[in-house]
């Protein structure tokens, strides 16, 4: 499942309103991840095998495929560099963001 955007959510006024466990259900992200993002993930197409390893590993979901071909979501990707640590064939780099 891709994550959502809800602009509507607001935090708990009170502790009565605190919910145990999760804050948001699974899927819903109450802002983009990408405004604290040092370094972004670049898939070089040419190297890549199409493994999927990438895909897999994302803790947020933000690699998309389509076809054969694998593009990142940086409006929800973190940067955590897990994509680019775990990628067999050395095609995924992490670039400092702006650049």
């Amino acid at each position: 499942m891709k994550p959502r955007l809800n602009k509507d959510y607001r935090l708990p006024a009170s502790e009565e309103e605190m919910t145990f466990g999760t804050a948001c259900a699974t899927g819903l992200l109450t802002a983009v991840n990408s405004g604290w993002r040092t370094f972004r993930p670049v898939i070089d197409s040419m190297k890549c095998v199409h493994c999927l390893i990438c895909w897999v590993c994302c803790p947020d979901g933000a690699i998309d495929r389509e076809g054969r071909e694998l593009s990142v979501d940086y409006d929800y990707c973190k940067g955590c560099g897990i994509c680019a640590h775990e990628c067999p064939r050395q095609a995924i780099s992490m670039v400092k963001e702006g650049k």
